[in-house]
């Protein structure tokens, strides 16, 4: 997996990209109580806000991490929300991308510099 410094986590499956928040993220969030997703088939550029997140404590963006297209998104968030608290890098993912240059991953970092990141 690879990581954001907004504490995002990108994990190559096949052609696709899956996109999600770490557990640190999770546990700065608190009690997650909705989600909301962006539309399947969307093109998004990095920077983009793409997802919402609603907890006890704040609401927060989601922010594409990379140009691509948002090919599936995960529906069990909108019945589940607190799945994010419960396993944020497995069954909690986000959305899935296409992109054009999976080169780019290259760029972000592994888990032990976010590691250091986090301290």
């Amino acid at each position: 997996m690879k990581y954001t410094e907004d504490h995002e986590w990108l994990r190559v499956e096949g052609d696709l990209v899956v996109v999600g928040i770490t557990e640190h993220a999770a546990t700065q969030l608190g009690d997650v109580v909705f989600v909301e997703l962006p539309e399947v088939e969307t093109m998004v550029a990095a920077g983009d806000e793409v997802v919402v997140i609603e907890s006890v404590k704040a609401a927060s963006d989601i922010l594409a991490p990379v140009d691509g297209e948002i090919v599936e998104v995960n529906d069990k968030l909108a019945l589940k929300p607190g799945l994010v608290n419960d396993d944020p890098t497995g069954a909690a993912w986000f959305f899935k991308m296409k992109l054009d240059d999976m080169s780019v991953l290259d760029t972000f970092m592994d888990e032990d510099e976010y590691l250091d990141l986090i301290g």
